[in-house]
């Protein structure tokens, strides 16, 4: 039987025949494709913990945001209304004017 295989393993070079060769192989393998926590796994999770500190980023800014309106409302509660709102007292005339930003 052994001897059916010969040519086949004589095309093969010799370090490649080699049994420690051959387990670290099979291990790279392992670990790259087949584990658990293989490459494209990492490499998903990575991309989704990225994603999930720039969301973590934008909402912290929209409470800082909110905090500052918060207390802005509290100091300055017509003044706020007035500009965010566009209330009006009775008797008032309100005209808006936006700024073009470049």
């Amino acid at each position: 039987m052994y001897k059916l295989f010969q040519p086949l393993l004589d095309l093969i070079p010799p370090p490649f025949r080699n049994r420690y060769f051959l387990v670290l192989a099979f291990f790279f393998f392992w670990m790259i494709f087949i584990d658990k926590h293989d490459v494209v796994t990492q490499w998903r999770l990575q991309r989704t913990l990225n994603k999930l500190e720039a969301e973590k980023a934008y909402y912290h800014e929209k409470i800082e945001q909110a905090e500052r309106d918060r207390q802005n409302l509290q100091t300055n509660g017509e003044k706020f209304a007035r500009e965010r709102y566009y209330m009006k007292k009775q008797g008032e005339d309100v005209f808006i004017i936006e700024e073009k930003k470049d």
